[in-house]
């Protein structure tokens, strides 16, 4: 199942969601009003054979890839 970013119309809380491909939509956790799913890029990294992590150029960096702030909160 893939993870969708959803963004509340009503009180603008941006959250992510595990669901099925077909589920149609989200409530907000926050002020349980129906959300919309957001258009998010994908994060993929590689590992070397040194164990060195690093990213892919272009490939995109969205909440679910932990590269962005709101990971922090």
């Amino acid at each position: 199942m893939p993870i969708y970013e959803y963004i509340c119309a009503s009180c603008e809380h941006t959250f992510d969601l595990l669901q099925s491909m077909n589920a149609s939509g989200a409530e907000c956790p926050r002020c349980s009003q129906q959300a919309k799913r957001r258009i998010s890029l994908f994060s993929a990294a590689i590992t070397s054979d040194d164990g060195e992590l690093s990213y892919i150029p272009g490939a995109g960096g969205g909440c679910a890839g932990g590269s962005c702030a709101c990971a922090m909160e």
